[in-house]
């Protein structure tokens, strides 16, 4: 009868662990995750009854041990074996006694953790829910026998995760012996209950050690964060993409083929998005047309024409003075960027011309970031320009510095309006 249970006892539990195979089978040998764990855990006991009269165990009783190997089919399920060791010693109310209890039991196990979708939650704290049968057998110090049974085991582990291969472990687990011949001090047989009369209570900690070249074990594997990383990595592409495909300063050119991306709106632009200037004094050729076209050539060394017209040298400088030549920076940054030194060589052409004329330079951040450091970033801006030009064999005379901070005229929340307030704009006296 003996063999028989214990025999009942192992095949319930291989048909709970091959019904969980089953359900997993279209699972692949690798699903991106370590399915191996060792697993040794100690702690305390509390048996219960049958004791014979007088005889009553500590509460709790130290101490007891316990090892296991772990599979998991998936992230869900899986299978372990363990071994454990049971010390069942006597209060001071009891006569004395000392017993140690063995087992070893094959379990299937649940991932409450991935189950209840804790990951929603928390990527930490898990709980695992094991229950299975095995053999058991325990023996007196004090006399000369052996008792052999089976039992059948349940138990909850709570997790917490320390590493990605360290997990420390907090268990509860339940043992009912099936043909106890003796009771647990050793002294008496079990008589009419013997079927199910053992049970013995433990509570635990310990560590899971996690095996595999992964960087996830299947206790903490979600799939759907995979496929989440997959979907925001596409994302990603998509707005590289439409970022590329900006056209700032709204020439039909987009910025990642554009030489120059703050060109003027409206004027004609080569295929690399550079202001056409054929005689390259600085002018637009479609701007410079009109100007000639509207006002005439005029004289370059006055303010106006024999007509009383603006001359170019004038709309030239009004243009300056307007905002139309600028030098532009990348985020945080004090030197120009490489298209924007353009604006310096205007100005610097500019003063070449107009050796009696001088010119403020004038330095401008965008609002990210703390005011006194923008303030400083964007003298900063300024001097670079400044010591370009003195370079240039400028005299620093000529050149007046002035920080104008933080520029507020456009959204902060835009990159893309962020990259025009990140300049050097110049007005010339």
């Amino acid at each position: 009868m003996k063999k028989l249970l214990l025999t009942l006892t192992f095949v319930s539990t291989l048909s709970l662990s091959a019904q969980t195979d089953t359900e997993t089978s279209s699972e692949s040998t690798d699903n991106g995750f370590n399915k191996w764990s060792l697993e040794l855990n100690g702690g305390v006991n509390k048996p219960s009854a049958p004791f014979a009269p007088g005889y009553f165990s500590a509460t709790p009783s130290f101490f007891n041990a316990d090892f296991g190997v772990r599979y998991m089919f998936n992230n869900k399920f899986g299978v372990k074996a363990d071994f454990g060791y049971y010390k069942l010693q006597d209060n001071e109310s009891s006569l004395h006694f000392s017993t140690k209890y063995y087992r070893a039991d094959l379990q299937a196990v649940a991932n409450v953790g991935r189950i209840m979708n804790f990951e929603t939650w928390t990527k930490r704290i898990g709980a695992l829910v094991h229950i299975g049968g095995g053999y058991m057998q325990f023996r007196s110090d004090n006399l000369s026998y052996t008792d052999r049974g089976g039992n059948f085991i349940i138990g909850l582990t709570g997790q917490y995760k320390l590493a990605k291969r360290v997990v420390l472990t907090g268990d509860f687990t339940s043992v009912t012996n099936v043909a106890q011949d003796k009771t647990f001090d050793g002294t008496s047989g079990t008589g009419q209950i013997r079927g199910f009369a053992g049970g013995i209570f433990s509570g635990t900690i310990g560590l899971t050690v996690y095996l595999g070249s992964h960087e996830e074990h299947a206790d903490w594997y979600v799939e759907s964060s995979v496929k989440d990383e997959e979907v925001d990595a596409l994302k990603k592409r998509v707005d590289d993409l439409e970022t590329m495909l900006n056209d700032t300063d709204k020439d039909g050119v987009p910025d990642y083929l554009d030489a120059e991306p703050n060109s003027l709106t409206g004027v004609a632009v080569d295929s690399k998005g550079r202001t056409v200037d054929t005689n390259g004094n600085g002018i637009p050729d479609e701007l410079e047309s009109y100007m000639d076209k509207t006002y005439g050539a005029g004289n370059t060394n006055n303010n106006t024409n024999i007509n009383n017209t603006p001359n170019n040298n004038a709309l030239v400088k009004a243009l300056i003075n307007d905002g139309y030549v600028t030098t532009y920076f990348d985020f945080n940054k004090s030197t120009p960027t490489n298209v924007s030194t353009e604006g310096i060589d205007f100005i610097l052409t500019y003063l070449r011309n107009n050796p009696t004329a001088t010119v403020d330079i004038i330095g401008h951040a965008d609002e990210i970031g703390r005011t006194p450091y923008n303030d400083k970033l964007s003298q900063a801006r300024a001097n670079n320009v400044k010591n370009t030009l003195i370079k240039a064999k400028i005299d620093p005379s000529r050149l007046n510095v002035v920080p104008a901070g933080e520029d507020a005229s456009v959204d902060k929340e835009s990159a893309g309006a962020r990259k025009l307030v990140r300049r050097v704009t110049f007005k010339v006296k």
